[in-house]
Order: C-alpha cells, then structure tokens, then sequence
C-alpha cells in the first residue's frame, strides 16, 4: 500500500473530491476512489467523507492506494459462438451484455472466462486477466472479436492493428437523417476531462479515423456502416456523435429520450486479418443479431406506412 498526501490548489476548489483526485492522478478511476472513500483508504484531514464532498482551498487529503487485487479468471461454459479457430488464431462472436475480459465489478461471465472453458492455449502477453485478447468491443456491441492463441499470433494481430491493415467493419443505427451517402470523421480522441469514464473529441487526443456509408434512411433515423481506420475507445459511438448523429440506444454518448435497446445499437459484423503463420488473408462475418433485425424491421415497415 502507498501513501499519498494531497493538499487541494484553486484548480479543484468547489469539485467533488472523487473528481478533484482523479483529476490529479490519471490512474485513479472515479469509481475506484469511490470505493477507497467507502471501505477508509481515502480521508480528508483524518476524516472519513462522502464521494459527493466538495472540496476546498487548503483540505489536505490522504489516500492510502491498496494494492491491485490479482483476480482468479475462472474457466466458465458460456456456450461462446465460435466462428473460426485453428492452433493460431480464433473469432468469437461475442453477444450484447458480455464483458470482453474481467475486471472489477465483472470478475465472471467475460468472453475470457468462456475461452477459459473453450480452450487452454492462450496467448499470454496480455497477463492472466486477458489471456488471448488483442483487442476489445464494448460490452452492449455485438460482434466479432479475434483471440490469439499463442504469444507469436498475439504479436503478428497487435502489430497489424497499429499498421491499420485489419478490417474491422460496423453496423450501427444512428439518430438523424444522414443526408450524404458517406463520409470520414478524422478528429481526435481522448480521455473526458468532464467525465474521466468517458471519450471525447479533444485536441492533443490520439489520432481517430471512422469512414461510414448510408445503407437505409428511416426518417429521423439511419442505418450506417462504420468501417475503422484507427480502433480508439468507444470510437464511433464517439465520432458519430461529434458529426451530430449519435448511436441509438447508446446511455453514454446517445440522447436522453432514445429507443430503449439494452444498449447502443452497434454491431461488429465482418473482421479481416492476415493469418499469423500462413500469411493468408482471412475474413469473416457475422449477421446482424436478431434484436437489431427486429428493430430495423420495424424501422421500414413505420417508413412504409407513411409512404403509403
């Protein structure tokens, strides 16, 4: 456990103190410091406070920073839709409400607790947590996802993610009516300084390209296909909001009064890759979930009414 003590300058006057904290330290998630402040490792001149205290000019906080929990990834049957899978490489599709990896607050019932199950030749490099995984959708995005199974797939996958050469290709119901048949947004992303849980358009962010097609018009609605030149955090639910068309469904980035879906209405449909060992290139694809089909269904056949 280390020790931090803090005093609070002019700059976090007037926050709340979960806030002023992980505005000082990048590493230190609102919710973790909410947590610290319940269980004591968090005091505010030897005082114990609520995550919704304002600070003021002078406190001096102390943070006891316990030591990170090394969680035990059990081998689950989730019953997992396994596309594709040799002694390399292996695509799931993963469904909506599925975790890609545990972490607190999900330490069971992740894409990683049923490859656990599914197979025991995992890449390793990205620790005990996230055997096998290259990279992530979000937890309400349906779709593919490729697992390496050994630590020379895992380095060949990472290394063309960075070289941009991986298709990764979306579908996702946007708000609005979409009036050109495609676009770019080229604009970067990065962490929220309002909300450190969330992304955000912002100047020094990491270099983020989305390229989208119209493939339907509903009225105030449009079905989209986002093709990922770059693979940032929450990337197109955040891009598709800064061009003023947000992601249906999505509780984070999407507007208040929305279709109620369980979730931003995304979904991850076709990944190509070249394959670690034979250098073959491999694409797969996955149909839209039966939920999002309904919900399109119902999209024309209301688009269908009016017309008639």
């Amino acid at each position: 456990m280390e020790r931090f003590e803090i005093e609070i300058t002019e700059e976090q006057v007037g926050s709340r103190i979960d806030k002023a904290l992980s505005s000082i330290n990048s590493e230190w998630s609102r919710t973790h410091i909410q947590h610290w402040l319940k269980d004591g490792f968090v005091l505010l001149d030897g005082i114990q406070v609520k995550p919704n205290y304002k600070v003021k000019l002078g406190d001096i906080v102390t943070v006891d920073e316990p030591e990170p929990v090394e969680l035990d990834v059990i081998a689950e049957d989730l019953n997992l839709d396994i596309v594709y899978e040799d002694k390399d490489v292996l695509v799931v599709n993963k469904p909506r409400g599925m975790v890609v990896h545990p972490a607190p607050g999900h330490p069971g019932g992740t894409v990683v607790n049923g490859l656990m199950h599914h197979c025991t030749d995992l890449s390793g490099i990205n620790g005990v947590l996230r055997p096998g995984i290259v990279h992530r959708i979000d937890k309400d995005t349906t779709g593919l996802l490729m697992v390496a199974k050994n630590d020379q797939a895992h380095v060949s996958l990472v290394n063309q993610l960075v070289e941009k050469s991986v298709t990764r290709v979306y579908t996702a119901l946007v708000h609005g009516h979409i009036p050109h048949d495609n676009g770019t947004i080229d604009a970067p992303i990065g962490r929220d300084k309002r909300d450190r849980q969330s992304q955000a358009i912002i100047d020094k962010g990491k270099h983020a390209v989305t390229h989208f097609k119209v493939l339907e018009r509903y009225g105030d609605y449009t079905l989209v296909e986002c093709r990922l030149e770059t693979g940032r955090t929450h990337q197109i639910r955040v891009h598709m909001k800064y061009i003023g068309y947000p992601l249906v469904g999505d509780p984070k980035y999407g507007p208040k009064k929305t279709i109620e879906f369980g979730g931003q209405v995304l979904h991850a449909g076709t990944i190509g890759f070249d394959h670690p060992t034979t250098g073959e290139y491999l694409e797969f694809n996955a149909p839209l979930p039966e939920d999002f089909q309904a919900l399109v269904g119902r999209m024309r056949q209301s688009v269908d009414k009016k017309d008639a």
